[in-house]
């Protein structure tokens, strides 16, 4: 996938999305509420300005156009919004309202509570005629359009009739992200994109299972005028209703959710590029669903990369076994990505040739002592090396298979040589867990990990449990009656 060509022009209710970390430590004795102790800030675009961040995460281009206030936080938000040429910023500001601020607080990986900065104002005719003027001076730069109603007033009817005649005009597809239940305002449409509740509202029936969706989509896509409507069903996955042809619906992966902020910005950020890119309806769904996975499995306002996107894509594919194993590339950069998160990663390695319930064990208590844990597999030249002609049983791909379908495991790697000191010290994890079974002293990479400010967990194994006895008794047949003697 390449959307570096793609241009998209983002319309929508912009706003600053800010951060605020820290530990709950005590009760105030003012009131009966939780002290927060704050550890770290962070800040960043939100509403469409989130959709732009997406489309630049996903290597495309794009043009924002919104309202902003005359204050601290349009300079702060216009800062996070410069990257180089593959942002243009035609912001508008206004004299009438503040840049909308929304500010979550966060402990412990949860948000405690969230303090909103905006005007309820409605859009006045000199906003509109200035959004207006904006959208001409940069619609001829657009492949594609993203409108991002957030209901916050730039979504005005006025200004969506002159958006939607504007890019009809100039054959220019539009996508939706919409906040009024009532979808006629988004006339001439190329795509919607609703979760299921706002797409109840909008029909004014149920949108529960895949019957209720179709229909309510059909419906809803009529008096829009559209193309395309695109359900996004939360735990149910996706479901697409062209005008044209037959719905699909794509799945969703289970999955870790840290935080489902923004995740419907990813989803019509990567709609967009990919339509525009050439790509078929229902394929340019499957990269979305991706792109949402990933997303949800982040803390805060978040986005989504072409590396991680593919990443997820073979995740999804289980009929390609070499979906379930990174290379030493990617595993680096998801270890990058996730200590940017805050995430502490947790390492171990092994050959896991026959899984039996020590290596189940062994992986859940490494698990438990990290947010994320990636595993090491010997590839299979090494597993010879270390155990003999006739090993491995199954093959790399088949093990990481096995092993990525754990619930403790959430990324599996290989490595070639006889220890893991290389892949260790190219990972760099926070934890390195080995069984109890090993002394720190034999532990490979513990030094290099312990130096750079991480810890090594030795892990009580299941005893009575290894893969060379269980060979040796499937080669010996010693079976009765389905127990092992």
């Amino acid at each position: 996938m390449d959307f570096s060509a793609i241009t998209v022009l983002c319309i929508g209710d912009v706003m600053l999305d800010r951060f605020l970390y820290g530990e709950m430590e005590r009760i105030s004795p003012e009131a009966p509420v939780p002290v927060l102790l704050l550890k770290e800030r962070r800040e960043m675009p939100g509403g469409a300005g989130n959709v732009v961040s997406n489309v630049i995460s996903l290597g495309g281009k794009a043009v924002l156009v919104g309202l902003v206030g005359n204050d601290d936080a349009a300079a702060t938000l216009r800062d996070r919004l410069r990257h180089g040429e593959q942002i243009t910023d035609a912001l508008v500001t206004t004299a009438h309202r503040p840049t909308i601020c929304k500010t979550r607080y966060i402990a412990t990986h949860q948000q405690v509570v969230r303090a909103d900065e905006e005007s309820r104002l409605p859009l006045q005719s000199d906003e509109a005629e200035a959004l207006q003027r904006a959208i001409d001076a940069r619609l001829t730069e657009a492949d594609v359009v993203i409108l991002s109603d957030y209901g916050k007033g730039v979504c005005d009817p006025l200004v969506v009739r002159h958006l939607m005649e504007g890019a009809r005009n100039r054959g220019v597809p539009v996508f939706v992200d919409p906040k009024s239940s009532d979808f006629s305002r988004y006339h001439g449409a190329t795509c919607i994109t609703p979760n299921a509740r706002e797409l109840a509202a909008a029909a004014g029936a149920d949108a529960g299972d895949d019957a209720e969706v179709e229909a309510a989509a059909r419906l809803v896509m009529a008096q829009a005028g559209a193309k395309a409507i695109l359900a996004t069903r939360s735990e149910k996955g996706m479901m697409l209703v062209p005008c044209d042809g037959q719905a699909v619906g794509a799945p969703a992966r289970a999955r870790e959710v840290f935080d489902v902020s923004g995740a419907g910005d990813t989803v019509i950020a990567t709609m967009a590029l990919a339509v525009a890119s050439g790509m078929p309806w229902e394929q340019a769904m499957r990269v979305a669903n991706a792109a949402a996975g990933v997303v949800v499995g982040k803390l805060g306002t978040a986005t989504a990369d072409i590396a991680e996107v593919l990443g997820e894509l073979r995740a999804q594919d289980m009929s390609s076994p070499a979906g379930h194993l990174l290379s030493q590339e990617q595993a680096a950069r998801q270890v990058v990505r996730w200590k940017e998160q805050g995430l502490t990663v947790g390492f171990t390695n092994g050959c896991f040739d026959i899984l039996h319930p020590g290596h189940v064990s062994l992986l859940a208590a490494a698990r438990a002592e990290c947010d994320r844990l990636i595993v090491a597999l010997n590839d299979d030249a090494s597993v010879r090396r270390l155990k003999g002609e006739t090993r491995p049983i199954n093959a790399l791909t088949d093990r990481a298979i096995v092993i990525a379908a754990l619930r403790s495991v959430d990324a599996v790697v290989s490595f070639s040589e006889d220890t893991p000191l290389e892949i260790i010290r190219t990972l760099m994890p926070d934890v390195l867990v080995k069984g109890a079974d090993y002394t720190p002293e034999q532990v490979v990479g513990a030094g290099d990990v312990i130096a750079a400010g991480g810890r090594l967990v030795l892990a009580n194994l299941r005893a009575g449990h290894s893969t060379t006895a269980t060979v040796r008794r499937i080669a010996g047949n010693d079976f009765r009656r389905g127990k092992v003697k």
